[in-house]
């Protein structure tokens, strides 16, 4: 089959490799433009430009698909489908309805829960047992079109944002190479209009701990900005005072007491407990402003916390 591919992210990245491993002939692959990185702002490529251009793939990068060349281009390609994968731009619908079999999109969860930007980190943020992938027919909406293709995974407890982002993009690329090998026999289902929610993108705002939640609920936080934009509080110990402590994994330990939320119940070589509004949260790894990461006993052995706010 004639595949253009349009993906951006690492998520996109493996669906990529998969593709070509599956033999089919990727015509051309579509990703954001190159943005400025890092303090230096120097001018980089998007992990799918790059495992495109290692597979020696033909690369394109329009501002938008909107335009009318851009649009020329696409159809240039004569492609039989377009595969997306968090790509990063709305299609219109020229470019829907260009390829043969239309606009195949990857999301990682099970539509219509979580539609949108961050389906992974909601889902866990949101306490959910199971997510998973669904290949979609697109259409002009957000995330609205029929399914083609579904499969589910467990959200473990311990599963961080990245970790549950690895085993979906494993799941998404044997997904999609399913999907094509038997196009013509998939059934398209309409999505139920019960049981939407939407996953805005995250902010950073998001990332400060509200101690008077419960220890579970700040947990879920905790691993769902892992590894971005981290759970952070404001940390005093007795060798300074409030300096930002990012909170990279913790365990729920107990899950209910008395004590005042953000209150350090025991600080030791061995652990740091710190109460919450409904149970008691023991800190894994951490890491100070500026500092590199550590584990609670590295960390207890410099420092001894007081408060958490």
């Amino acid at each position: 089959m004639k595949v253009v591919f349009a993906g951006t992210p690492d998520f996109a990245k493996g669906v990529l490799e998969a593709l070509v491993q599956a033999g089919h002939e990727l015509v051309g692959v579509y990703c954001q433009p190159d943005r400025p990185k890092g303090r230096g702002r120097v001018l980089s490529a998007c992990p799918v430009k790059q495992k495109a251009l290692a597979l020696r793939l033909d690369v394109y990068q329009p501002e938008s698909l909107r335009e009318a060349n851009a649009q020329e281009q696409l159809q240039d390609l004569q492609s039989d489908v377009m595969v997306v994968v968090a790509y990063g731009q709305i299609l219109p619908t020229e470019v829907l309805e260009a390829p043969k079999y239309g606009c195949l999109n990857i999301h990682a969860s099970l539509l219509p829960r979580w539609r949108g930007a961050a389906p992974i980190q909601r889902a866990i943020i949101s306490g959910d047992a199971q997510t998973g992938i669904g290949i979609m027919q697109m259409n002009k909406g957000l995330d609205t079109g029929d399914i083609l293709l579904q499969k589910t995974c467990d959200i473990l407890k311990t599963d961080t944002a990245q970790s549950l982002h690895d085993k979906l993009a494993l799941l998404g690329a044997s997904s999609i190479t399913q999907a094509l090998n038997d196009i013509e026999n998939l059934t398209a289902t309409i999505q139920v209009e019960a049981g939407i929610t939407y996953a805005k993108k995250l902010t950073k705002e998001e990332a400060w701990i509200d101690w008077s939640k419960s220890a579970i609920e700040i947990n879920q936080q905790i691993r769902a900005f892992n590894p971005y934009p981290i759970a952070q509080a404001n940390a005093s110990s007795d060798k300074f005072d409030s300096k930002v402590l990012r909170i990279l994994s913790a365990t729920v330990i107990e899950t209910n007491t008395s004590n005042n939320p953000g209150e350090v119940i025991h600080c030791t070589k061995e652990e740091c407990t710190i109460a919450t509004g409904n149970g008691v949260l023991s800190l894994d790894t951490v890491q100070l402003a500026g500092k590199k990461a550590l584990n609670i006993r590295d960390f207890t052995n410099a420092y001894r916390l007081t408060k958490l706010e």
